[in-house]
């Protein structure tokens, strides 16, 4: 897979934004559910030139929602929390998101 599929789209959130900017260093990512911790960390250091010290991958289930009586499901998909090294900077895009 290329970088640019495994990375879908940068999460933002309350959380998300908390902990990038508490000094935590963490940017959080929804990542294609085929991927491992190897493939998402090589994709964000290629993608945003930043060297990586963890990642965490979860797996969010899709909520059951209703519109009257039609009952549907969201899709399934795969979150990652993208630590960075010390000295690490979050890219630019992100910090104005």
């Amino acid at each position: 897979m290329k970088a640019n599929q495994i990375i879908r789209r940068p999460l933002v959130t309350e959380k998300s934004t908390l902990m990038r900017e508490t000094g935590a260093n963490v940017i959080a990512f929804e990542v294609d559910p085929a991927a491992n911790k190897i493939q998402v960390r090589d994709a964000v250091e290629e993608l945003f030139k930043v060297k990586v010290a963890e990642v965490r991958l979860f797996n969010v289930k899709g909520k059951v929602k209703r519109m009257g009586r039609y009952a549907g499901k969201r899709r399934d998909w795969r979150k990652a929390y993208v630590r960075l090294k010390e000295g690490e900077k979050a890219p630019d895009f992100i910090e104005g998101v």
